[in-house]
């Protein structure tokens, strides 16, 4: 759904286009500068997911819409079309804030129709980004969840999930309960450069630990593996090394450039690391997805390493997280959640 045709008479600083009765308020604060917090009342929480994707989850929520992890290879960027906005430095500071999510959240649990399927969260936008901490949305979608027997997942880069371990170790005790945290880049220096919104990788793996600490197991999403940049042997087996130390397995998956995230991550690189520009033409020539045979060598790579540090990756499950990218990629359609009036 577009909000084009839609006016408003005053320039507010809300979303091109987005009608006045549909927003609650735009909001700029010095915690947050070059942001604009976009509020919104949504209609709908739960997203189902398109049946050609092969996910292991028919449903997913996010809480927010843009994020401020700003990570150049972000596959969500193009969903930022939607709103009439671009998926590069729109999508970074731009934040659309479903700010009555929980509620509606538990509306939808409570029909008769609902089966408690799982339900996913982070597969689109950070739950955890630095702006969870001003609205709280977190703990009463976990709530909503637990109070519904619903099982559910969460995948973040944010930290501040630390927050709601005790209230995830209680939902654990009704339903499946299941943290898994993106580590990518093991590089702190390189990190900082493609993922300049997010906590060091010493601060994720520390989050790993005390995920386990509290009782619940900890999956690591090595993703994406970056051609050139973080497929050395070196860099994949010290970031297991370190996940070792409190991961329960390890997934791992190669770059892919969609849409608008195409041209924000060559930007970069035709900026940083200009000599690497003709060997990404060469693997990624023929689409947003990584030429097969570095795919297979990516993989011959990763499994020594893996049987080494005792770390288990499913290999239906990289299928899966294929496939639900090739979904993205072939169906344009906007979340249900986008649905704001």
């Amino acid at each position: 759904m577009r909000w084009a045709g839609q006016t408003v008479d005053a320039d507010d600083g809300a979303l091109p286009g987005l009608e006045r009765a549909g927003l609650v308020r735009s909001v700029r604060t010095p915690e947050f500068e070059g942001v604009t917090f976009h509020e919104v009342l949504c209609k709908s929480a739960l997203n189902r997911t398109p049946e050609a994707s092969r996910l292991p989850f028919r449903y997913t929520v996010n809480t927010f819409r843009g994020c401020t992890h700003a990570c150049r290879y972000c596959f969500a960027r193009p969903t930022h079309e939607y709103l009439d906005l671009d998926g590069g430095h729109d999508f970074d500071s731009q934040l659309v804030v479903k700010t009555n999510v929980a509620a509606v959240l538990r509306r939808e649990l409570a029909r008769r129709s609902w089966t408690r399927e799982h339900v996913a969260l982070g597969t689109n936008t950070d739950p955890y980004q630095r702006a969870e901490g001003r609205y709280r949305l977190m703990p009463g979608v976990i709530r909503a969840f637990a109070e519904s027997g619903t099982p559910f997942s969460i995948l973040t880069k944010g930290t501040l999930l630390r927050r709601d371990l005790p209230l995830l170790s209680l939902a654990a005790g009704q339903v499946d309960v299941s943290v898994a945290v993106s580590l990518p880049i093991g590089d702190p220096e390189l990190a900082a450069h493609i993922e300049p919104g997010t906590p060091s990788p010493k601060a994720r793996l520390d989050l790993v630990k005390a995920v386990v600490d509290a009782g619940l197991s900890c999956h690591v999403m090595v993703a994406p593996v970056l051609p050139f940049l973080t497929d050395s042997r070196q860099h994949l087996d010290t970031l297991f090394g370190l996940a070792a130390a409190g991961a329960s397995g390890v997934t791992v998956i190669p770059l892919h450039l969609r849409g608008s995230t195409r041209g924000w991550f060559l930007s970069w690189l035709a900026q940083e690391h200009p000599a690497l520009m003709r060997r990404y033409r060469r693997l990624y020539g023929r689409g947003a997805y990584v030429a097969p045979e570095y795919s297979q060598w990516l993989d011959e790579r990763v499994a020594p390493l893996l049987e080494r540090h005792r770390l288990g990756v499913r290999a239906s499950a990289r299928r899966e997280e294929r496939g639900a990218l090739r979904a993205d990629e072939r169906v344009p359609e906007p979340e249900a959640a986008l649905t704001l009036f």
